[in-house]
């Protein structure tokens, strides 16, 4: 390791914590400006679409130009996308992959091409949400950021992290969701400094969005009040029945993604038309499929929807939203996916009240199959119940979405369903459309928990075969920071950390977690 480079970076790492509460802050302070200006752009120009699906209703002479338009939209989508591959989809696996080392993004770029394509694919109406272009330009804002003020790597990442977690905080007003978010999904890890860092970034993320949209939630379902006990066994069901859902969805987004690309005569450049065209059509004849869908989860609450109309907007937002991601256009499948699992838990509460007459609320379930259908598919129960509770300002059902969610988790565990942000990341890596991780000797530091039960607990320092290109500069226990010998025995909840060179981190990380974890 360079000698000047190493203790420089060492210095930092035991003194920067002050240091990165403010750069989190002003991650936050950034990201949740730019979030919330496009936030606005999209609620505009979707409402504005709508509109304009109600004037040719009445003037169809109109439809050829309009489907027209949607095609050059969809054209200029699917060209940005090759332009900048990184802002393919959500964004989410990407992110990831810029976590863990193994994608590089171009953070000015990614930006504005996210931001352009993104409008024009949600606010063209098709079925993708805010949320994963939010953490994703979030995260570019957090890169951004770093390389203004020229931080290190270690720094860089933590940075990032912020910035994906305000992305989601300004996009659905649910700050605390944002940081079990970038703790559970993101690092899949506890991390007491990212948590602190994540909540600076988070909170004034927040503030920002509340200044700007006010402060009710997204979904006006709080007047939901709690359920009886008495029901408490449909919860076991509807977890079992949403758990399943999810794995459906997941392979629905593979074997969509599959799909496109065995269209070999269509360029990648046309792929976005199709959709871009489907949504005209459906604009004419089911506009309520179009778009992320919050506003249907708030007309599911307020209007008595027939079953079978019920189940028709079910079956067209679903095959739309595949439609729509698998073209790999810049969006979203949060909330498309909480939607349709809302939309499950209400078709559920029909069926069991019409051949019981049991009385099930169809809000209460649609708040709890949301939650479930997320974390069955996403396979993060703590941030499907947080983000749930702060998206619909009620907190009188945590414990049935609690169960809802973990028989939800265990249906997909049972079956062996993979989390879909991990599939993602692994099909996009093997597509090789995006900058891999280049060979660097900038140093990064690497914070990697030990697990109860993994081959480093209870282990002496000495007797493991630490990879190569890493120094063990320091193990956390507690509040406590040890500087290890090589008789040191680790434990459970003890945190290492090492110092690799950048290029290497990857590696390094995966062999890490690999001993340090349960498996």
């Amino acid at each position: 390791m360079h000698e000047h480079e190493t203790p420089r970076l060492l210095s930092l790492w035991f003194n920067f914590k002050f240091r990165l509460l403010a750069g989190g802050a002003l991650v936050g302070l950034a990201a949740g400006i730019v979030v919330v200006l496009y936030r606005f752009v999209l609620e505009e120009v979707l409402s504005v679409v709508l509109e304009w699906y109600g004037y040719l209703q009445h003037h169809l002479w109109l439809v050829p130009l309009w489907l027209l338009a949607l095609s050059l939209a969809g054209w200029i989508t699917g060209k940005l996308v090759v332009w900048q591959p990184m802002i393919s989809g959500s964004g989410i696996p990407q992110v990831k992959g810029i976590l863990q080392n193994k994608l590089q993004m171009n953070w000015w770029k990614g930006l504005i091409a996210k931001f352009i394509g993104g409008t024009l694919s949600i606010g063209s109406g098709l079925s993708l949400g805010r949320e994963g272009p939010s953490i994703q330009i979030g995260a570019s804002v957090g890169q951004g950021v770093s390389r203004i003020l020229r931080r290190s790597k270690t720094e860089e990442h933590m940075l990032v992290t912020c910035g994906a977690s305000a992305g989601l905080a300004a996009a659905f007003n649910a700050p605390i969701a944002g940081v079990i978010f970038a703790l559970e999904e993101m690092h899949m890890n506890f991390s007491p400094l990212i948590m602190i860092v994540a909540l600076a970034s988070s909170l004034v993320a927040d503030y920002v969005s509340k200044e700007f949209f006010g402060l009710n939630p997204i979904f006006q379902l709080s007047s939901i009040g709690s359920l009886p006990l008495s029901q408490y066994v449909h919860l076991i069901i509807l977890g079992i029945v949403v758990g399943i859902g999810g794995i459906g969805f997941n392979k629905a987004i593979y074997a969509f993604q599959n799909l496109y690309r065995k269209m070999k005569r269509l360029p990648a450049s046309f792929r976005p038309v199709l959709p871009f065209l489907l949504s005209g059509v459906l604009g004419l004849s089911l506009p309520q499929v179009l778009g992320g869908g919050n506003h249907l989860v708030n007309e599911l609450v307020d209007q008595a929807f027939p079953l079978k109309l019920l189940l028709l907007i079910l079956a067209v937002k679903f095959v739309f939203t595949m439609f729509s991601y698998g073209s790999a256009a810049p969006g979203g499948i949060f909330l498309p996916m909480l939607v349709i699992g809302g939309m499950i838990g209400v078709v559920y509460c029909k069926a069991v009240n019409g051949l019981s007459g049991a009385g099930l609320s169809e809000g209460g379930f649609l708040i709890l199959a949301m939650a479930g259908y997320f974390t069955a598919s996403v396979r993060s129960p703590i941030t499907g119940i947080i983000l749930i509770t702060e998206m619909t300002g009620s907190f009188s059902n945590l414990l049935s979405t609690g169960i809802v969610c973990l028989v939800a988790y265990m249906t997909a565990e049972l079956f062996r369903s993979h989390p879909i942000y991990e599939v993602l990341l692994e099909r996009f890596l093997r597509q090789g459309t995006g900058q891999t991780g280049q060979e660097s000797t900038e140093k990064v530091v690497l914070e990697i928990p030990i697990h109860p039960g993994s081959p480093m607990d209870g282990l002496l320092i000495r007797d493991f075969q630490w990879p190569g290109h890493c120094l063990i500069v320091s193990v956390k226990r507690g509040s406590t920071e040890i500087i290890p010998a090589g008789d040191f025995i680790l434990l459970a909840g003890d945190y290492l950390i090492v110092l690799t060179d950048y290029g290497r981190a990857s590696q390094v990380r995966m062999t890490l977690q690999q001993a340090a974890y349960i498996g």
